[in-house]
This record gives C-alpha cells, sequence and structure tokens, in this order.
C-alpha cells in the first residue's frame, strides 16, 4: 500500500532529508498548466476552457475503480458515486438477476455473505510457495513427471521460493524501522500530554511551543523523523504510527513465511472455492470495507465534485464512479481482479482503474481472458506501474497488457508511471515509480497529490502510481465523455500522442534511493507526462477528421448509387 513508500525511504535518510528541502507546494498542483504555472501538472483548466469555447456537451460516462473501498458518504464524492438503478436498495433480493444483491454502488469481492470483510491478506509469494510447497519441496519430486500445468506452476513455485529468503540487511532494515517507530511513540506520548489532545498533524505541532523540556525534546525528535520519512505535515500522528506498526508487522509476517504458512483469511471469511473461477457469487454489497483510504483517495482525484466549491476539484467532470472492493491490505487475489473487470464491463463501465499491482500472477490467465473481455467490449483499463523504483521491462509487475493466451498486447491497456515536480523534489520522475521504455506508456502527478480521505469529509495528501493512474482516468473520462464516439483504443491513442515532454536539460534522476541523472524520455513509451488540454485538442481534431470522412464517403456512396 501506499505508506511503503514514506516508510522505505527511511531507509535511505540522508538522500531523503537531501531531497525533502521543498517550497510549499499549492493543492492541486497536478491540475497546474506549466506556462501558466510553473508546475508540470496536467493542464485541466486550459482544457476545460477549450472545450467551453466549443460549446461541447458531455455526456455522463461510468468510470469502475477497483480498490480498497470507498466512502460513499463523503461530501465530495456521494454525488458523483454510480447507482445502480435496476437494483432496490436494502431489500435483500437480486433485483437485476446478476448473481449480486443489493449491489447498489458496485460490489465487494473481499467480503464475506454474513457481513465480515477481510481487512489483511498475504503476499503472492507466500501463498504461492506454500500453496506446492509440498510436492516441490517432497524428497520424491520428479521434475520429469509434471504435466504442462505443474511445470508452469513449477517455474512460478521456483521464483517464489528463492525470494523467500531474506538477507541479514533486510532484517537489519526493519528493526531499524522498529527502533523510529519507538521512539516516535515515546515522543507522541509527550506530545499528546503536552498538547492536550490526542489526534494532531506534523503542522499543527511546528506551530505548537511546549513548556517542558521533554516536549520540547519530543516535539524536535517527533519533526525530525516524520521528515526524514517524507510524511506530510498534515498527515496525523495516529495514522503514522498505525501504518508503521502494520508495515512492521507484515515484514516479520514474511520473514516467518518461509517455515510458517500465511493465514487464509479468505477461507476464513469469503468461503468461496477459490481454484473455481466459476464460483463467482460470493462477497457483499459493503463498498466502503475496514480500509478504504486509498480507494477513497484515488476516487477523488477521478471523481470529487467540480462545482460544490468543497475541497477539492477531481479530474472528470460527468463521471459515476462504481467501486468494486478487491484490494486488501497485501496482495489482491487473481480471482477477485478477473471476475471485477467482468462485473464492470457487464454493467456499464467503459474505463476500468487499477491502481494495484504485485509481483506474481498465479491465475493470470483468468486475469488475461477479463482484459480481453473488457477490449471485444469497448472497455479501456488504466494501471498504476507500481512503486518499487523498478524496471519493468525486466521485472514482473501484474496486472500487465501481455495476455498469454492470445500471446498478444491489449491495445486496451494503458500502464502509469508517477512524475514530479522540481519544486516539490529534485527529479521530474518520482523517486519510487516503476518505469520502463517498453512497458510504461505514460507518467502522470503522482507525489503530494491532495484528494479526499475517508471519515468526516476529510482531505489529505497520498503519493504513488496509485495517485497517476486515476489521473490518467480522469482525462480518459472527459475524452470519452465529452467526445463519446471514441473508442477505448482511440482515446489511447489520443492520450499517449498528447503527452508533454519536460525540457531535455530538466533534473531528471532514474527512481531509486540513490539519484543517478536519467533521460527522462527514456523512462516511457511516450517519454512524457499527459496532458489534458492537448489531448482535447487532438480529440476534437481526430473526430473532425473522422466525421469528415465518413461524411465524404457518404456523399460518394449516394452518387455511385445514382
Amino acid at each position: 500500500m501506499i505508506r511503503v513508500l514514506a516508510i522505505t525511504s527511511l531507509l535511505s535518510i540522508l538522500f531523503t532529508v537531501a531531497s525533502n528541502a521543498q517550497s510549499e507546494v499549492p493543492k492541486g498542483w497536478h491540475l497546474m498548466d506549466y506556462t501558466q504555472d510553473s508546475f508540470y501538472g496536467i493542464s485541466l483548466n486550459k482544457a476545460y476552457q477549450y472545450l467551453s469555447t466549443k460549446n461541447k456537451i458531455a455526456q455522463p460516462i461510468v468510470v469502475a475503480v477497483l480498490d480498497s473501498g470507498v466512502d460513499t458518504a463523503h461530501e465530495d464524492l456521494k454525488k458523483n458515486l454510480w447507482h445502480n438503478i435496476k437494483e432496490i436498495a436494502g431489500n435483500g433480493i437480486d433485483d437485476d438477476h446478476n448473481g449480486y444483491v443489493d449491489d447498489i454502488y458496485g460490489w465487494n469481492f473481499l467480503g464475506g455473505k454474513d457481513g465480515k470483510n477481510i481487512y489483511k491478506a498475504s503476499d503472492e509469494k507466500s501463498r504461492i510457495y506454500h500453496r506446492w510447497k509440498e510436492l516441490f519441496a517432497s524428497k520424491t519430486f520428479d521434475s520429469t513427471q509434471l504435466s504442462n500445468y505443474e511445470k508452469e506452476a513449477y517455474v512460478i513455485w521456483k521464483k517464489a521460493a528463492a525470494g523467500m529468503n531474506f538477507t541479514q540487511d533486510e532484517q537489519m532494515d526493519v528493526m531499524f524501522i522498529e527502533l523510529t517507530a519507538k521512539a516516535l511513540k515515546k515522543h507522541d506520548k509527550i506530545i499528546r500530554l503536552e498538547m492536550g489532545k490526542e489526534e494532531y498533524t506534523s503542522e499543527q505541532l511546528e506551530r505548537f511551543t511546549p513548556i517542558s523540556k521533554p516536549g520540547k525534546d519530543a516535539k524536535l525528535g517527533f519533526l525530525t523523523c516524520i521528515k526524514m520519512m517524507g510524511i506530510d505535515a498534515d498527515e496525523k500522528n495516529t495514522n503514522t504510527l498505525k501504518e508503521l506498526d502494520e508495515y512492521i508487522e507484515g515484514k516479520k509476517t514474511a520473514f516467518e513465511a518461509k517455515d510458517i504458512a500465511p493465514f487464509n483469511y479468505r477461507a476464513d471469511i469469503i468461503h468461496d472455492n477459490y481454484y473455481d473461477i466459476n464460483d463467482k457469487f460470493y462477497g457483499n454489497n459493503d463498498v466502503m470495507g475496514p480500509g478504504s483510504m486509498h480507494g477513497t483517495h484515488v476516487t477523488g482525484i477521478i471523481a470529487a465534485e467540480r462545482s460544490n466549491q468543497l475541497g477539492i476539484d477531481g479530474v472528470a467532470d460527468h463521471v459515476k464512479v462504481m467501486m468494486l472492493r478487491v484490494v486488501p491490505d497485501g496482495d489482491e487475489y487473481d480471482k477477485d481482479i478477473a471476475l471485477a473487470i467482468r462485473y464492470a464491463v457487464d454493467n456499464g463501465a467503459k474505463i476500468i482503474n487499477m491502481s494495484f499491482g504485485k509481483s506474481f500472477s498465479p491465475e493470470k490467465r483468468w486475469v488475461d481472458s477479463a482484459v480481453k473481455y473488457a477490449e471485444l467490449k469497448d472497455v479501456l483499463l488504466v494501471h498504476a506501474s507500481g512503486n518499487e523504483s523498478e524496471d519493468v521491462d525486466v521485472e514482473e509487475n501484474y496486472p500487465n497488457p501481455y495476455l498469454l493466451q492470445w500471446k498478444s498486447r491489449a491495445p486496451n491497456f494503458i500502464t502509469v508511471g508517477a512524475s514530479s515536480d522540481l519544486k516539490i523534489g529534485n527529479s521530474i520522475a518520482a523517486d519510487f515509480s516503476n518505469y520502463g521504455k517498453e512497458n510504461v506508456d505514460v507518467f502522470a502527478p503522482g507525489v503530494k497529490i491532495y484528494s479526499t480521505l475517508p471519515g468526516k469529509n476529510q482531505y489529505g495528501n497520498l503519493k504513488g502510481t496509485s495517485m497517476a493512474c486515476p489521473i490518467v482516468t480522469g482525462l480518459a473520462a472527459i475524452l470519452r465523455s465529452y467526445y463519446p464516439s471514441l473508442t477505448a483504443i482511440e482515446t489511447k491513442r489520443i492520450i499517449e500522442q498528447t503527452v508533454s515532454k519536460p525540457d531535455t536539460l530538466l533534473s531528471c534522476n532514474k527512481p531509486g534511493p540513490k539519484p543517478e541523472p536519467y533521460p527522462f524520455n527514456q523512462l516511457s513509451r511516450t517519454g512524457g507526462i499527459v496532458n489534458a488540454y492537448k489531448a482535447v485538442l487532438l480529440a476534437n481534431d481526430f473526430k473532425a477528421a473522422f466525421n469528415s470522412s465518413v461524411k465524404k464517403e457518404t456523399t460518394l456512396n449516394k452518387k455511385v448509387s445514382k
């Protein structure tokens, strides 16, 4: 999940301190225009100004968000959430006969029929290792006697097994983070007593003047750690400590996973036959779930109401978001992803946002079939490239557009890396973003992105390719709502052909903890950052040229028929 970005940066303190000397970053910088605002945003206001001069009228469009859940009561989201008009809320009946009861906002594939929900899940690597350990680690195992399916499984299992061995350095890193967490908790206890409240942000702490020497020391110690981790000033102390604890617990569980099989939360709560893709009518209609921060933030980037003078403006202005809860705290399950894509397609979504990913996909064939199904139904898939600072031309990242069964690439699939700005960091590319000259299509802003958060109409900053991805989804929604005759493939082509390409002299580092100069235009296929203004210009010309061509052909046909 996104918090890992802040935590892992703690492991490179020297570099993090150097890169965190920032000026104040305006909320919504990702929507700005470089020539007007000096920020490498997506020129959104210029796009809307152009559309208004053309008197373009948008048609509503449904966007599915496959994520951790959404706060359906948030002031900036509730009017722009999709409602299944074929379903009567709360009557316990499957009114539209699609197999999902009371699916008003979408569906929760991480729930049980009794209303319980999965919050945590293990990593896919551990699941794969223990799934086939008894067979492949047996002393009597003979690789020459395997079926074709078992041969494929053996290749995946060997890779997973190799990844179960953690180095001493990795274990020391976690010990270091655990010590930091203990120090933060000690400082936090003193600060809460001095401030007289349980929750506070670093911004509030900066303005607070402790009376006692222990209070002054605690303030200095707490703020120093927060700044070294790159955590935003408006992040609450409770959230920071909670995420640290979860990260440490997750890492310790991973270290133990070679000997101890991860707890099977799915079997305990969902009760489906996971290995049967046709066993698909499981889950419940609780699309918020127990961990909706990530999904609420992503949804706001796409669809926060633009006309209510509250909080933030989403990218798209005529969108209805369908929420499909499939992302736990841990690796998602291939089956849930495949079924959620199919649900989205069958229920009218034209664009699907996928701000998640993992290094293993044992049931990739299920996901590939769903991606192909979306292609046949003219649905665009937008996927985050990942936050491991890796070259995904070399390192596996799933889901991806390569369809194994068809031995081809899905033309309706766009992969997004995260860009930054020199007023935020020391590189136009985010230091955490995955990249790839062949397998990442475009970049979009993904650092200090301000959006909606769950609970009492909150807002805050998060970073990640998870935030860059919905910016591209929002742009695609604009194109397909204002120019509804555009296909998914045409929409992708327009987005790719209209990227802004920062000056080649502009500072760019290859993503990773140690800055290394690298050309930004070599980090993706297009070498650029998406630009909404340029995209609508091309969309308008594209459809005008298309309509002109159709008109000429129709006239010619009439003459020929005479």
